[in-house]
């Protein structure tokens, strides 16, 4: 009953192994001066950079991977607001406890100083 689901694990599983080992050994191995400097957004580092030594400051990707981590963790909200009738006590119990588990990660970022762009 479940063969055609270990298949599918199995070929994915493949695929991704021959992937990750034939790549380097079929593609190009050109290496020039462009393709080993430091690629950081399509911005090419400046030799005299306002802040961080040729590179993008942290705090961009931090607040890039926050606002993903939030915006899907609030994608989980939509099944919710679907069936909220047919999920009764349960549902209402379960979604206050997701959005308690999200407030509580919130806090902690902010007490932190995630938030803060300075």
């Amino acid at each position: 009953m479940y063969v055609p689901l270990v298949l599918l694990f199995v070929l994915a599983a493949a695929f991704a192994v021959l992937s990750v080992l034939l790549g380097p050994l079929m593609g190009p191995s050109r290496y020039n001066k462009a393709k080993l400097q430091a690629y950081e957004c399509g911005i090419e580092p400046s030799p005299q950079p306002l802040v961080g030594g040729g590179r993008m400051p942290v705090a961009y990707y931090i607040t890039a991977m926050l606002f993903i981590l939030f915006d899907i963790e609030m994608v989980f909200l939509y099944p919710f607001a679907v069936s909220a009738d047919s999920l009764g006590l349960f549902g209402l119990v379960e979604i206050v406890l997701f959005i308690a588990t999200v407030g509580f990660a919130y806090a902690y970022v902010w007490r932190r100083g995630g938030l803060d762009w300075n």
